[in-house]
């Protein structure tokens, strides 16, 4: 139980490092196309999110949830949250920064709210079933197998 715990924490944190480094992606490419290009939030907004959520899925499936699972089926599901997120976030985005809102705190206040709930949905619906089925993650638990087993075997030959 105290493995397990302390493994889904390991995962929190190794989702949120990827998602850091996504959310720099997006916000580069957001950056460079609202300055240099002069365009307005919205198609911004929605290019750069496309370019991080490619990298986030890309990283999160083999390192953070090591999942061997069915890949055209995770990207459909994802894609499937996406077209719930991305017109929500695209509307009250383009309203805020309507209303006067800063284009980067709306922006930073979105991929906040998208870190949350994308990890939820992974977590629980994506990749549920199919966590540490990678090769990855096979090797390590063989590893980790094999030397409890060694110690049991040594505590064993001290008695």
């Amino acid at each position: 139980m105290q493995h397990e715990k302390k493994e889904e924490i390991v995962r929190v944190v190794k989702y949120v490092l990827f998602s850091i480094s996504a959310g720099v992606i997006q916000s580069l490419a957001f950056t460079l196309l609202h300055e240099i290009l002069n365009w307005p939030y919205w198609p911004c907004y929605l290019s750069a999110l496309v370019l991080s959520v490619l990298w986030n899925f890309t990283l999160n499936r083999k390192f953070t949830f090591q999942s061997a699972g069915n890949i055209p089926r995770a990207m459909l599901l994802v894609a499937g949250y996406y077209c719930v997120f991305t017109p929500l976030s695209t509307l009250w985005g383009n309203a805020l920064t309507n209303a006067g809102w800063n284009d980067y705190i709306v922006l930073f206040g979105t991929m906040l709210i998208n870190l949350t709930t994308e990890f939820l949905f992974w977590r629980l619906v994506v990749y549920r079933g199919s966590i540490n089925t990678n090769e990855r993650a096979k090797k390590k638990q063989a590893e980790a197998e094999a030397e409890a087993q060694a110690t049991t075997m040594t505590k064993e030959e001290n008695e």
